[in-house]
């Protein structure tokens, strides 16, 4: 054998033998956890995001007057639309509530900041039992639910809270045959319970999409569970929508529309990137398709 030919073989030896240490790494790499690593890591990402969200709550404690002004616009103004007699107030009973109160507000602020790193915490703790081309929607996953829970919020403060402050603040003045005056008088406290229910509430149903979507790309459901599914979450959506808004319609259908809204997109996303039904599951919507028309 040559010195030229000796040199190939030994460099290909070396080559099979990289190659096999690479597939040795990526099967370690896919190797399964155990129920205690799964533990052990699920205790990591919460220590991780419980810190990073007591940080971010310091934050929101520098910025709690700016906040309270931010969530009270909407409260200031239809104050103002029912015509009230003085200046919109918030009031607090117990000379701690005050700060406990603007606690509450920091947590508010503090979630909103950190939910950037608790989604991608919740993406590295189900990432390990992801394939590889799964994987990578790490970066979309984290800044899509991000603007999703923020939006939410925003959606539900600009469009729900008018709504509901306005329907609170209307049943003050002077009933019917006079002698009696009703006067608000909103607790701080009591207000930001009501705000903070409302903005994570919208916050959380805004994430639905983005949920069916990493879903049906998991194969766990497609579009025509999704169809099917569709006329029982109308139901549990104005039944979410009646826990947790005020009592009348409107505010109820300001969360319940879009709500249902968001899920007719998220069959969309499911028809388009999700894994396609198999055959069975096509044959079973079609029968049962077929069995509703023969009813109807």
């Amino acid at each position: 054998m040559s010195q030229e030919q000796a040199t190939a073989a030994k460099s290909g030896a070396a080559g099979a033998a990289g190659s096999t240490g690479e597939a040795e790494e990526d099967l370690s790499e896919d190797k399964p956890m155990s129920f205690w690593e799964h533990l052990d890591e699920l205790r990591k990402r919460l220590v991780r995001s419980v810190l990073v969200f007591f940080a971010a709550c310091m934050v929101g404690w520098e910025l709690r007057e700016k906040l309270l002004h931010f969530l009270s616009i909407p409260y200031v103004q239809a104050w103002k639309e029912q015509n009230l007699p003085g200046n919109p107030s918030l009031h607090f009973g117990a000379p701690a509530a005050a700060f406990v109160a603007y606690f509450k507000l920091s947590m508010i602020g503090g979630a909103a900041l950190a939910s950037p790193f608790i989604f991608y915490q919740l993406w590295a703790f189900v990432a390990p039992g992801l394939y590889a081309r799964e994987k990578r929607y790490v970066i979309p996953f984290v800044l899509f639910s991000t603007l999703l829970f923020v939006g939410g919020g925003l959606f539900g403060w600009r469009a729900a809270f008018p709504i509901s402050f306005g329907y609170f603040l209307s049943m003050a003045g002077t009933v019917e045959g006079g002698g009696l005056t009703i006067t608000p008088t909103v607790m701080m406290g009591d207000y930001l319970d009501f705000v903070a229910q409302l903005l994570l509430g919208f916050g959380i149903i805004f994430e639905i999409p983005l949920i069916v979507l990493f879903l049906s790309i998991a194969g766990v459901i497609n579009y025509l569970q999704l169809i099917l599914f569709g006329r029982w979450f109308v139901f549990v959506a104005f039944v979410i929508a009646a826990v947790l808004t005020p009592p009348d319609v409107t505010s109820q259908l300001v969360m319940a529309i879009p709500m249902c809204l968001l899920y007719v997109l998220s069959i969309g996303l499911a028809y388009v990137f999700g894994k396609p039904p198999t055959d069975a599951q096509r044959a079973a919507y079609k029968k049962r398709k077929e069995k509703e028309v023969s009813k109807g």
